[in-house]
């Protein structure tokens, strides 16, 4: 694993952390596929009942360090698609897919590709002086990917006044539009953070993985399906108990 990201397996917590604090936690695409190597390892895991992000330092992520780009990069959309596209889904594609919950917590900037990556996760806890934005469009790039990553998290009015505002919002901000799950002061984050995943722990992972399956599927059916699978899912639980 590169030196700019560390795990450590902390009993049921799985803990991913950027370290990259000189650079804003920004992320290289090498990075990136590290980060969906990490998580979907940790995810596969039958100890692991949570798996936390977080970036070390004062911003949570300033988005991706495009320093560190190819010289001579792919000019084929093809090209592009695969060196470029394809490392940023498959992170968001790992945190969606990983059985257990992943939790994302957020002090200082989450900028650009930050934003988009606390979004996709399933739980974002925030400090209250965190700052949210989305500012792609102010070099005329449409944010379509993280603009992904966001789409099933907030509603569309909210993303698209992110998107085109290419402006910063605040912790109180991000958790009215549905980007951020709780709000913390920053001196109490680490403690909210750890009392939420201590009552994690002490949950049984069949529990927790059957809440993360529900959602993933309910909120595309019907409602007669979602209330089919509700009583499915339920009762394989019961009936293993």
């Amino acid at each position: 694993m590169s030196d700019d990201l560390k795990f450590e397996q902390d009993g049921a917590i799985a803990r991913l952390t950027i370290d990259r604090p000189d650079k804003g936690n920004m992320l290289t695409l090498a990075m990136v596929r590290e980060v969906a190597e990490t998580v979907a390892k940790a995810g596969a895991d039958s100890a692991t009942k949570a798996i936390v992000l977080r970036g070390n330092g004062k911003d949570f992520c300033r988005g991706r360090d495009l320093s560190a780009a190819p010289e001579h990069g792919p000019t084929t959309a093809l090209e592009i698609r695969s060196a470029l596209m394809e490392p940023i889904l498959g992170a968001y594609a790992a945190i969606k897919g990983a059985p257990v919950p992943v939790i994302s917590v957020v002090n200082g900037l989450a900028n650009g590709f930050g934003c988009a990556l606390s979004a996709v996760c399933d739980v974002t806890i925030a400090a209250d002086d965190a700052r949210f934005a989305l500012p792609e469009l102010e070099a005329d790039l449409p944010p379509t990917l993280a603009m992904y990553a966001h789409l099933d998290r907030i509603p569309t009015k909210s993303l698209l006044w992110l998107v085109y505002s290419t402006g910063q919002i605040d912790a109180a901000q991000a958790l009215a539009h549905g980007l951020v799950s709780h709000v913390a002061p920053a001196a109490d984050l680490d403690k909210t953070v750890e009392e939420f995943l201590a009552q994690l722990s002490g949950r049984s992972r069949e529990s927790i993985i059957t809440c993360k399956k529900y959602l993933g599927h309910a909120r595309l059916m019907d409602t007669n399906a979602a209330s089919d699978l509700a009583g499915n899912l339920l009762s394989v639980v019961l009936s293993s108990k």
